[in-house]
């Protein structure tokens, strides 16, 4: 299957005003659900409707990532099977001077290449005036710190713009490392944003993170919204992991040792020792959980 083949387009896009296309992946990119929660949240923000999707077929080994039955809504005894596609929305803001593509997909398993081709097909036939890919990853910061937002940029005047200090990471990459790359290659203008999301509450969604991102997106496409949802999730976020830590003298400690990092300090200038160790993320996790169940209330 070429790019062009993978490519499903609803419609021919053609006297869209300069879009933006925005993608998150969920699994390895996407550290605490925050990249696709900010996805999905700047797909909703406008009226929009279905563009184009990749079929998945050649890129998803489906035993990892298992397509799911469900009943239709027009036909409640009939079944359909959900694939687990790539699926872009086209959203067309008045108040904007641009338009803007979202789309959300589980990071493939196969043919990163031809995957990305597909992708970079769509930015073609729109025009795309940017692809931002959005990230988030696991890092030593503390919950209680303004979320610390990496990244890089095609064009140095937009990294400044978006505020990025650009990342010296090396090593294993995601789809988003590899999208990016191509898109350089092929002299699409890239962008990509990633926000630091503290790896001891590696295992729950993090709307603080989602909301740094939200907004800074916000920022680049000058535009403006009700953040107010992700505001009170936001709070109570914090609201609730700070009591949970609170509890837990060691976890209380360790947070503390990372409030005293400066904000600009580089990850590896001060490494943890053995006695610095946190206790292991499940365990923390599994707390918050049960604290956050605590606070439903009784359906009775």
């Amino acid at each position: 299957m070429s790019p062009t083949d993978a490519l499903v387009l609803f419609e021919e896009p053609d006297g869209l005003r300069q879009p933006v296309l925005v993608m998150a992946f969920s699994g390895w990119n996407d550290a605490a659900e925050s990249a696709t929660t900010a996805a999905r949240y700047l797909g909703q923000l406008w009226p929009s409707r279905p563009l184009a999707s990749i079929d998945p077929e050649e890129f998803y080994h489906f035993g990892l990532s298992r397509p799911y039955a469900r009943f239709k809504t027009d036909s409640p005894n009939e079944r359909e099977i959900v694939w687990p596609s790539t699926d872009f929305s086209l959203a067309t803001p008045s108040a904007l001077d641009r338009d803007i593509i979202v789309g959300v997909a589980i990071e493939p398993h196969l043919k990163w290449r031809t995957y990305c081709g597909a992708v970079l097909d769509l930015a073609r036939r729109v025009g795309a005036s940017l692809v931002l890919t959005l990230g988030a990853l696991l890092a030593e910061v503390a919950h209680t710190r303004p979320v610390k937002l990496v990244g890089g940029a095609y064009d140095p005047e937009l990294a400044a713009r978006l505020g990025l200090r650009a990342s010296r990471y090396e090593g294993p990459t995601g789809i988003v490392g590899v999208l990016n790359t191509m898109c350089r290659e092929e002299g699409i203008p890239q962008a990509s944003l990633w926000a630091n999301v503290p790896h001891y509450v590696s295992g729950v969604e993090n709307p603080k993170a989602a909301m740094a991102l939200v907004r800074r997106v916000l920022m680049l496409l000058g535009a403006e919204a009700d953040l107010s949802d992700l505001v009170e999730a936001s709070r109570q976020f914090d609201q609730n992991l700070n009591e949970v830590v609170g509890q837990n003298a060691k976890i209380s400690e360790y947070v503390r040792k990372l409030e005293r990092k400066a904000p600009d300090e580089d990850e590896a200038a001060e490494p943890l020792s053995a006695s610095d160790e946190l206790p292991p993320s499940a365990d923390l996790v599994a707390e918050i959980e049960q604290f956050l169940r605590q606070q439903r209330p009784d359906p009775s």
